[in-house]
Formats: C-alpha cells, structure tokens, sequence
C-alpha cells in the first residue's frame, strides 16, 4: 500500500509540473483519458479544456495554424449544410455532435504551444490510462466468463440488449482498438524497453485481437512490421530473426479459433466460389452470403442475403454512388446527417433485409455508409471530401517531417479505419481524431524557418 500511494503522489506532481510548463497538459490528457468513458464524462473534460484555455489566454499566445484550420472548415461547412439539408432537423442536432471539430483546434489557438517532448509525454500518460482500461475490461471478461461460462465476454462486443462482448457495443470494439493501437505503439517502438513496456506492449496487442477487428489487426501488423525492418535502431542486423519471429506471431495470432473464424468468413464470401451459403460452415441453406462482385452488380437482392462487412461496404459505397449521380448532389450533398432517409430508399429498391417487425433498426436500411469517405461525399459534398483528405494528407506528411512513429502510425490507422467507419460521425470518434490530429500537427516548424 505504502508503495502504491507513492507511486500515484509522484504522478500527480509530475503531473503538476507538467501543466506549469504547459497550461493544457493536463486539459488535454483529460479528455483523451476519458474518451472510453460515458459521454458526459467526455464532454466535461472538453468544458474544461476551453475554460481552461480562456482562464490562462494570454495574447502573445494566440496564433491560428494552418494545419488545424482544416477541421474548422469541415464544420463550418456542416453548418452550412443545414440550410440545403434534406433532413434538416437532423442536420442541426448532429451539429452539437461534430462541434469538437471547431472547439478543440480553437483551444489549441489560445493554448501556448506543447513541445515535442511534451506531446511525447502526453502519449505517455494516454497509454498508461489505456493500459488501466485494458487490464479492467480483462478482469471484467474474466468474471463474466466464470459467472455465465461463455466465451464470447473475451472477444468484441455484443448487442446493447445482451452485453456479452469484451467491451460494451455503445463503445464498440473497432473504435476501442484505435484507441488502444495508439498506445500500443508507444509502447512497442520505444527503442529502450523496460520489463514494463515489454509486458504492456503484449498486454496491449492481445487486447487488439481479442477485440477481433479485422481491418484494425492487418494495419497493426503491417506497422508493426514496417517499424521492425524499417525503423528500429537494430533492424539491419535483425532481419532474419524478426522476420522468422513475425511469421510465427501471424501464424499464431490466425489460429485462435474466433479471430480465424471472423477472417475466414470474410475470405471465403468474397471468392469467386462463394456463390451460395454452401461454401460456409454452419450457415442454414436458405442464407445467402454475398459476395463482393454480388454486391456490386447484382440488380437486386432478397431478404435472405447476407452482406458480411466487406459486402456490405462495397454496396455501400455502390448506392452513394448512385444517390450522387441521380440526385445531382455533387457539390452540396444531402447535408450533415441527413443521408439515412436515401439510404432507405435504396434499402427498399434492392429488396434488402429491413430487420424485424419489433426491432426495424436490425436491418440494413438502418446503417449509415461505413465508410467516412464516402460519408463525407454523400453528405457534405466534394468539398467535404477533398476537406477530410487534406487533412489525412497533412497528417502524414507531418508524421514524416517529425519522424515521430506513433503520429505515423496514428496517420495511417486513420487513412484505413475511415475505409470501413464512418468515424468523425461518432461522438467518440470526432473527438479522438480531432484532439490527436491536433496535438501531432500543432507546432510544427516549417522547413524554411528555424526555432526559436
């Protein structure tokens, strides 16, 4: 206890001295931290981050960056849309949702600059809190599993009426990977590593798996990779090893039974031989699994097809399409939030699964686009396109001026979650990306300049 105590007294006063040096230290780290939490919780850390700004505002302070002006733009332009939207009603209610993207850059404004030692300091004190949520929903999945004996309390999350995944479905288990990825690679690449961040570099990967999200698994890994052949200190002279051991990491991470089974799927229905329910384990012969080709081409569908995630994302992006095309929306969209009404519309054209009578929400004409860049065009237009890809292409060409890894890999996590969520249209989402897009590209020093 002795040892515990003076562990946490001597976070706190580094903790304070931090925030002397930089007044949004602490501000900042306390909204990143609360992220996983209920949003109230998030949404008082965002109050007191630009209380905080305004209490210590000091003018020789204040400068607008170029680089965080971009997602002001993105929703100055989603108030805008409100007055084309087709939905407008719900237009004005999602801006509420989306207004980080204006309060946390204007707090970086008002804020004195953090060095890169101090963001690196705050990634830090991320990751420790992330380690903190991953050891809690462990032990949580462990009781559960002793209390109900299934397995499926250790792996992704379940539905809001039966709560039977690793985490909870309202945090979801795609966006907590994200979060969890970030501190992983803090971890992971550090070049002198402690017994300590070698164990919550483990911690932190086993925790990614178990949340089972595909897309985020393979970028991991990739950057994982990447940062072992390409980027470590040792690296040439560790090649072979690295590699033999990388190989076998895959083979094993593959191998566990609900991982394997979740990419097996998505492997076998988007073949050509996945034709029919056939070629699936366990699937009644009256489901359908679509294929990716399916899902592009075919005229219409039944209710009785399935669309796994790759599937459903093509069609996704097949119907946005179309809506741009024969709705003459290019340049303005249908306005923030306001494309579900359309997306029904085709739901009902193609004859897709409308979900059950008490349940209408289960079907698909109830999903938005999963995918942010076509969420972006759909909704807001080319310009919110081209808005959402300066600031992905600003995010990396940073990264690689900083040659700081974990904005590297935070920037390419990014560019490929936006590929399969529709991320900034979710409370948690809008506010993670914009707070690290923020604290990664602020203060940076253009190449024709020198510091101070």
């Amino acid at each position: 206890m002795v040892n515990i105590y003076n562990s946490s007294k001597n976070v706190i006063q580094n903790l304070v001295k931090e925030n002397k040096n930089s007044s949004s230290f602490i501000p900042i780290l306390l909204v990143l931290s609360t992220i996983p939490l209920p949003f109230a919780l998030n949404n008082a850390a965002l109050g007191i981050f630009l209380l905080t700004a305004f209490i210590t505002f000091k003018k020789g302070n204040f400068r607008i960056q170029k680089e965080l002006i971009f997602p002001v733009l993105l929703y100055v332009l989603m108030v805008f849309s409100y007055f084309w939207s087709i939905e407008p009603k719900e237009s004005l209610a999602a801006l509420s949702k989306e207004i980080p993207l204006l309060l946390i850059p204007l707090g970086f404004f008002i804020f004195k600059e953090n060095t890169s030692e101090q963001k690196k300091r705050i990634i830090t004190y991320y990751s420790y809190i992330i380690v903190a949520f991953v050891l809690y929903y462990c032990i949580r999945a462990a009781i559960r599993y002793c209390i109900y004996q299934d397995s499926r309390m250790f792996f992704y999350h379940g539905e809001n009426d039966k709560d039977y995944g690793l985490v909870p479905k309202l945090l979801n288990a795609i966006h907590m990977s994200v979060f969890v990825a970030v501190a992983f690679f803090h971890f992971f690449t550090k070049e002198v590593k402690s017994k300590a961040d070698t164990f919550f570099s483990i911690l932190l990967f086993g925790f990614i798996l178990l949340l089972s999200s595909k897309n985020i698994i393979l970028i991991v890994l990739l950057l994982s990779l990447i940062h072992i052949f390409f980027f470590s200190k040792a690296a040439h002279n560790l090649r072979l090893r690295n590699l033999i051991v990388f190989v076998l990491l895959i083979v094993i991470v593959f191998s566990i039974g609900r991982i394997r089974d979740r990419f097996r799927v998505e492997f076998q229905t988007n073949t050509d031989k996945s034709l029919s329910a056939d070629v699936i384990e366990g699937v009644p012969a009256s489901v359908h699994y679509v294929s990716i080709k399916e899902a592009w081409t075919n005229p219409t569908f039944t209710p009785n097809d399935y669309f796994n995630g790759t599937a459903f994302r093509v069609y996704q992006t097949r119907i946005s399409l179309e809506l741009i095309r024969e709705e003459n929306v290019f340049f303005t969209g249908f306005g923030l939030n306001a494309s579900y009404p359309k997306i029904k519309e085709k739901a009902t054209q193609y004859n897709l699964y409308m979900g059950v009578e008490n349940d209408p929400d289960s079907g698909y004409q109830s999903k938005n686009f999963h995918n942010q860049y076509v969420q972006n065009f759909a909704e807001l237009g080319v310009f919110g396109f081209i808005l959402l890809l300066i600031m992905l292409l600003v995010n990396v060409k940073n990264s690689l001026k900083t040659k700081d890894f974990v904005h590297f890999a935070f920037a390419f996590l990014m560019i490929s979650l936006f590929l399969t969520e529709s991320f900034l249209w979710r409370q948690r989402g809008v506010v993670f990306f914009t707070m690290m897009y923020c604290l990664f590209n602020s203060g940076i020093v253009p190449n024709n300049s020198k510091p101070e």
